[in-house]
């Protein structure tokens, strides 16, 4: 396939029933905005598997931040099982919603309602984690507070951006030293059957986060020159492409 590697057909079969549920739960939830079965698998699960591509996902234990309806946690972990995945949503009906998906899909991953700011500090958390993983619509100096204390030492943070986040990457160097982390690359990507390119900016934890990190959520957005919040991949088509 495009992607340049096969799906199981047992995979296939679940992203299926993936789109079943997205859309008969999307009726009373607000999922995501993305509707019909074709930009569905391009936009979301296809954009998410991207990612086996960035990173060697093999065996990892594995935390998505703000997965919201499953992006990218839940594609990655049907795509490689061996991951050891824990979702984690501030959103407690999203959190509901990612547990019937997960018993639904027969897999076995945590699902955890928690802020990333509040749960980064548990000790059944904190730089517990080989690979953080994030969609989550912010600037990438908030996302790296918020992700980055999750990551154990020597492990990764994959943040999925939009192919002009260049300015983003710059302005989050200075955070990066305070959190313990480097740029190690950048992984640029067409979306198959799209010419909407994405990357996924994956920085490398080599050092232990200073404990008054992360802040409270309103001290990140205050000191953050742009003054962004979070939101997620559910909006529209737009909002999609601007990330």
């Amino acid at each position: 396939m495009a992607l340049g590697f096969a799906l199981q057909p047992s995979a296939l079969e679940a992203f299926e029933t993936y789109y079943d549920i997205l859309e008969k739960r999307g009726k009373t939830m607000n999922l995501t905005a993305i509707k019909g079965v074709e930009d569905v698998a391009r936009l979301h699960f296809l954009d998410c598997i991207s990612l086996i591509n960035a990173y060697d996902f093999h065996g990892a234990r594995v935390i998505d931040v703000g997965s919201g309806a499953g992006f990218p946690g839940v594609p990655l972990k049907l795509s490689e099982p061996s991951i050891a995945l824990t979702l984690l949503d501030a959103t407690r009906k999203k959190v509901g919603f990612l547990t019937d998906l997960c018993d639904a899909l027969d897999i076995e991953a945590q699902c955890v309602h928690a802020r990333a700011e509040e749960a980064a500090r548990k000790p059944e958390h904190r730089e517990c984690f080989d690979v953080a993983v994030s969609r989550a619509v912010a600037r990438l100096d908030i996302l790296c507070e918020l992700c980055l204390p999750f990551v154990c030492v020597g492990g990764a943070f994959l943040a999925m951006k939009g192919a002009d986040s260049g300015d983003e990457i710059i302005d989050a160097q200075t955070s990066l030293k305070l959190l313990g982390a480097e740029l190690e690359r950048i992984f640029d990507y067409e979306i198959p059957g799209t010419e909407i390119k994405h990357r996924a900016v994956i920085l490398r934890k080599t050092s232990k986060t200073p404990e008054p990190y992360p802040r409270r959520f309103a001290t990140i957005k205050k000191s953050n020159s742009q003054g962004s919040s979070i939101s997620l991949y559910s909006g529209t088509k737009q909002q999609y492409h601007t990330s």
